[in-house]
């Protein structure tokens, strides 16, 4: 019996069949790829943008609240006060971490500021300019008693209020310095701005815009690194100019004076806006448009790149639930 081999044609059928095959599975993994590089790019924009705010938002919803301490403002009369830091954060007056007594204006637990330059509120150095800084300063949600205050160490600053007494105090507390009808809060004051930081990523520095934090802790002022992929943030707040606990219009940073920064009864809603952009470049994406809007308002800011980075804009309006015509009221 005589064996027959393929011919040559039929072998060169073989190969382009096979070449074939190859190429198809080829261009499937690479779309696969593709899709799934995408697809984690825009859960990890989704997840910065959402962690960003919900930190921001659990801040901005304590804004307002004192406790038991139902007076307007923090005079003399009525608050003993503790000496600034050193280096604390500040811009204009009466805007420290704690209350200036002495001032004729009111002390202002809400407050921001468009970056100019990179130095910013006496304590920032690398403000990300034509960025807005959100300055506040609230009571923890959690009151406290005597032993609570205790148990914390001595950098713990805290409230203690009672209707038309409140003392802002430092560590631990006796029993018996307090009044048994006050209540008790731990006391912050945090500033949220925009910095690039470098960092070195496979042996290459790499600069990285990123979401940061002032905060008060003791007598000193901290920094800490939220999140990272923050490229830009814009406030607008909702304001109640005629004391009927609505909002009659909302206006941009620009656009407030300084009593309504002091009127603790005015600032109602707090709109933000988040640039929010991977942390590395997509060499392969094709964008047809890098124009982002920050706001719907005659002052919307408007930023335009060319680079190859997936961005996105997230939007959401905070409710000042503590703030309002009927504050204080008992």
């Amino acid at each position: 019996m005589q064996n027959k081999g393929f011919t040559l044609v039929e072998m060169m059928v073989s190969l382009f069949i096979g070449a074939f095959i190859l190429a198809g599975v080829m261009f499937t993994f690479i779309s696969m790829k593709t899709t799934s590089k995408d697809t984690l790019d825009i859960g990890d924009l989704q997840e910065s943008g959402r962690l960003a705010i919900n930190i921001m938002q659990r801040d901005i919803e304590q804004v307002g609240f004192w406790g038991t301490f139902y007076e307007d403002s923090f005079t003399s009369a009525n608050t003993t006060s503790l000496d600034n830091p050193t280096s604390d954060c500040y811009s204009t007056v009466n805007n420290g971490s704690f209350p200036d007594l002495s001032s004729s204006s009111n002390f202002r637990s809400i407050y921001a500021e468009t970056a100019s330059s990179l130095l910013a509120f006496n304590c920032i150095a690398s403000a990300k300019t034509n960025s807005d800084i959100l300055q506040l300063k609230f009571l923890q949600g959690e009151r406290l008693t005597v032993a609570d205050t205790v148990a914390n160490d001595s950098d713990e600053n805290y409230f203690i209020a009672q209707q038309e007494q409140a003392e802002f105090v430092r560590g631990s507390q006796a029993s018996a310095d307090i009044n048994i009808n006050a209540s008790i809060w731990p006391y912050s004051h945090h500033i949220y701005y925009i910095a690039d930081q470098t960092y070195q990523m496979n042996n290459t520095d790499t600069t990285i815009p990123v979401l940061m934090r002032k905060r008060l802790q003791g007598d000193k002022i901290v920094e800490d690194t939220i999140m990272e992929g923050v490229e830009n943030m814009r406030f607008i707040f909702g304001l109640d100019t005629n004391a009927d606990g609505r909002v009659d219009g909302y206006r941009s940073i620009s656009d407030i004076s300084l009593s309504d920064w002091e009127n603790r009864k005015r600032i109602l809603t707090v709109q933000i806006f988040l640039l929010v952009r991977t942390i590395h470049a997509d060499n392969g994406l094709t964008l047809k448009n890098q124009t982002y809007v920050l706001g719907e308002d005659s002052n919307a800011r408007t930023l335009t790149f060319d680079d190859d980075f997936r961005r996105a804009v997230f939007t959401t309006t905070i409710r000042l639930n503590n703030v309002g015509a009927n504050l204080w009221k008992m």
